[in-house]
Formats: C-alpha cells, structure tokens, sequence
C-alpha cells in the first residue's frame, strides 16, 4: 500500500491511511494489538485488494515510468523497478513462510 501511494500517486499517506495502515507498517504490540486474530478471509481479502489495486495501476504505465528515480531511503535516489522489485521478492519470501506454516497447520 504504502508504495503504491508513493509510486503510483508520488505522495506519502494522509493521516487517515496512516491510521488505516499504521499496525501493518510499525508492527509491535499495535500490530498485535490490532492484526492479529482475525479469520484467514479477512487477510486473503486485504491481500486480493491491493494485489488488484497494484496489477491494475502497473497495467496503465510503460517501461519509461520503471525508471524514473525520486528519493527513497535516506533521501537516496531509486527508481520504480528497484522500488517493486523490493515489493515483489518480499512477496516471494512471505509467501514462502505461509505455505511452511500451512503445512504445518493441524488438520
């Protein structure tokens, strides 16, 4: 979600969405607080939407837009295909942990 915003919309997120978003993004005890414990519905449906959100917003940019840089960590200049190429392989590794963590599920 948050590079969404910053690369789609090349803004940082309203206080609202910050609120919205906040438990996901600091983890800690407000995550949780706050993530934790809901049905696997609820995750597979956040997951569904932005993943959708994502594939439609990339559907509408060329190559051009990958390589356009503005400051990222510490202000150091990145572009958008290193900034979704980090999106995509922690997508990768997670998804790596749920299915260790399926297979482990009673049942």
């Amino acid at each position: 979600m948050v590079y969404q915003v910053a690369t789609f919309e090349k803004r940082g997120l309203t206080p609202r969405e910050t609120q919205e978003w906040g438990a996901f993004l600091d983890l800690g005890e407000r995550a949780r607080r706050e993530v934790r414990g809901h049905p696997l519905a609820y995750y597979l449906h956040l997951l569904k939407d932005v993943r959708q959100k994502t594939l439609g917003e990339l559907a509408k940019r060329d190559d051009d837009w990958l390589y356009e840089e503005t400051p990222f960590w510490g202000g150091q200049p990145a572009n958008n295909y290193f900034k979704w190429f980090h999106v995509f392989e922690d997508e990768i590794n997670h998804r790596g942990q749920i299915r260790w963590l399926c297979k482990r599920l009673p049942g």
